[in-house]
């Protein structure tokens, strides 16, 4: 098997694995980062979204290959204590119910707000438009996004 360098949430890692495996599958499987979840595996719903040197990015389509030296960030590196913006809107607004897409939703949020500091609702509906909340938190996930922009400001 090919072995691929990964520079994920600021650390070097070196993994084995077939060069069309999804990073989603390395993060979780072999680097025991479990915080990007696994929602449909044809990068609709948004549950595995992470930033790919600050994109957002789905996880369960972006294959190791297609990695190279671009740096991972996932929802464990978004901040180590919790005082990124982004989730400290979503604690004050209380947005999660079940809580499974809300990883997706905030590294969604975070890679928007990073090139849109100051958007309208409407921007922050489009920007959030890919990610399927089950619970349909959708107007308290709004409302967290617009929180996080103003923290930024």
């Amino acid at each position: 098997m090919p072995t691929y360098n990964l520079k994920v949430n600021g650390e070097s890692h070196t993994v084995d694995v077939a060069e069309d495996t999804p990073i989603l599958w390395v993060l979780r499987d072999h680097l025991n980062l479990v915080g990007t979840k696994f929602g449909c595996g044809i990068g609709q719903c948004g549950a595995c979204t992470i930033h790919l040197d600050g994109d957002a990015t789905r996880g369960c389509l972006l294959q190791v290959s297609q990695v190279g030296d671009q740096s991972i960030t996932t929802i464990e590196g978004l901040s180590e204590d919790g005082s990124h913006p982004v989730q400290q809107a979503w604690k004050e607004i209380d947005v999660p119910q079940c809580g499974y897409c809300q990883a997706g939703q905030m590294m969604t949020a975070s890679s928007f707000l990073s090139k849109n500091p100051s958007p309208t609702n409407e921007e922050i509906r489009q920007a959030m438009h890919g990610n399927i909340c089950r619970c349909a938190s959708y107007n308290r996930i709004e409302k967290a996004v617009a929180t996080a922009a103003d923290k930024l400001s």
